[in-house]
């Protein structure tokens, strides 16, 4: 043995068996550790998908919003929609003075 390198053929037939057996058990913990990887990754992809149209592309098209509510909000009087004894809405996009 030269090292951490050896070949196989240089182990007795016992010794060969258990490291053969060895590299099957991680053969197979590696799959399933990929498998769970797989599937973390897929729900992480999944929340990220459901999260853009709600919250990124809102937020990186600020300017298209804002004209779209003042179309929608054209004819809405806020008093008269609004119930009694609550704050009139105000623009959260307005700078605050």
């Amino acid at each position: 043995m030269k090292g951490l390198f050896f070949h196989i053929s240089e182990l007795d037939p016992e010794k060969g068996k258990r490291f053969l057996l060895v590299c099957a058990l991680q053969a197979v913990i590696m799959s399933a550790n990929r498998r769970i990887t797989l599937i973390f990754g897929g729900f992480v992809a999944a929340v990220a998908a459901a999260f853009y149209p709600i919250f990124f592309h809102p937020y990186s098209h600020k300017d298209e919003y804002k004209e779209l509510q003042k179309v929608n909000r054209a004819g809405i009087h806020q008093a008269d929609v609004q119930p009694v004894g609550l704050k009139i809405w105000s623009d959260p996009f307005k700078p605050k003075s």
